[in-house]
């Protein structure tokens, strides 16, 4: 299950970025890295949840401002 969260993730995150000066672009990206810090923590690897959690606070950030 893991593993297609990831998938799913990666692919929206490949989606997103044809999109980001739109809204749904970057909720599309916010999605993606949500599903991608899954993977990242069931991987142990920290580092990247780090870069996720900061990232999903940019983008959200650059949705409702």
């Amino acid at each position: 299950m893991i593993a297609l969260a990831g998938w799913i993730g990666a692919a929206l995150m490949c989606a997103a970025s044809f999109n980001i000066d739109a809204d749904y672009g970057k909720a599309m990206a916010i999605v993606g890295l949500l599903l991608l810090t899954l993977q990242a923590n069931a991987n142990r690897c920290y580092n990247l949840v780090l870069l996720n959690a900061i990232s999903i606070g940019g983008f959200s950030y650059a949705l409702y401002i």
